[in-house]
């Protein structure tokens, strides 16, 4: 296997001219560039990546940063993350943040040693403090870090005003909202605002229960789902995750209860298992492949040192179902 010593000798410049012809598109005249690109034909030289990032300074990694990707919504974005990534040329290194302590810090410090060229952040961040002052290359995913950092979401007022006009239709009167923790300040809490600012003009009650910080699983929303049919045993109108609202679609299943005549259900996510389970779940839609490919073009631009102009809020869609 050629080296890149055989092909300075073969094009009779040093080793450093071949390195900036090969890491450089305007480095040297066109004849010494010719010299050097016919050596490198000739002799079949591939050359090695990891010299040419050591060159650059790059790494060609971006790191993502997710609680989980146990939940539908958080592996549906890591993989299309990936992929816009991928199709970038860049790699992707994961951190799950979920039961961990100071994942995020390892990530950050990794990133200011350069063993990582930037990172989408898109966990359930506590500890915003760490990313003031940060000068590499970050895209928050739907979270609020540093008046520094931008923001990649979903039009959420739209959202919460389409899941709030799909529950109008059917003359619902109470209405239970699965909010995340209260502790945790994301564009996404905009949808829960929207919606109630539409529910209380139109006089319908709303009444809103959280979970608990980064909870994710099934085992929780059963729980919560439990706790809504025992407290509020008039309420007939449940938003929330996909994952809660499949859990109330269950549970309703095994209480006797009618979905949709008793009971309407609207999903806000709109991941692949709002059309998996016993019935399909109505559904507002955040356009997860499309805000990936979003971020991906964002933070490669940021590494590059440039702007992307392309727009960092996306409107949702509403997938109709059979639950409301």
């Amino acid at each position: 296997m050629a080296r890149i010593r055989d092909v300075a000798r073969e094009a009779g410049v040093s080793v450093g001219t071949v390195s900036m012809v090969l890491n450089h598109a305007d480095y040297g005249s066109p004849a010494i560039r010719q010299k050097v690109e016919s050596a490198v034909e000739k002799l079949q030289y591939v050359p090695s990546e990891m010299a040419r990032n050591l060159s650059l300074k790059r790494t060609m990694t971006v790191g993502i940063i997710v609680p989980t990707v146990s939940h539908p919504f958080f592996a549906e974005l890591v993989g299309d993350l990936e992929e816009a990534l991928y199709h970038l040329g860049y790699k992707t290194m994961l951190c799950c943040t979920r039961q961990k302590e100071n994942a995020e810090h390892v990530f950050l410090e990794m990133l200011q040693r350069q063993n990582m060229d930037g990172i989408i952040m898109g966990a359930h961040s506590l500890d915003t403090a760490i990313y003031q002052g940060v000068k590499q290359p970050i895209i928050a995913f739907d979270r609020y870090l540093s008046p520094d950092i931008p923001i990649v979401h979903t039009n959420h007022v739209l959202g919460g005003e389409m899941a709030a006009q799909a529950f109008l239709q059917h003359d619902c009167h109470h209405i239970v909202e699965i909010s995340g923790s209260q502790m945790v300040k994301t564009p996404a809490g905009e949808y829960h605002q929207a919606f109630n600012k539409v529910m209380q003009a139109h006089g319908v009650r709303t009444d809103v229960v959280a979970l608990p910080w980064n909870s994710f699983g099934f085992k929780e929303s059963m729980e919560l789902a439990e706790r809504i049919f025992d407290e509020f045993p008039d309420v007939d109108g449940i938003l929330g995750s996909d994952v809660s609202v499949s859990s109330c679609l269950q549970l309703a299943v095994r209480r006797g209860i009618k979905v949709p005549e008793q009971l309407k259900l609207v999903a806000y996510d709109g991941t692949y298992i709002t059309q998996n389970g016993i019935l399909k779940l109505t559904a507002v839609r955040q356009p997860i492949a499309e805000l990936a490919e979003i971020a991906a073009k964002k933070i490669v631009s940021l590494i590059n040192g440039s702007q992307d102009d392309s727009p960092w809020v996306l409107p949702p869609t509403v997938l109709k179902g059979e639950t409301c």
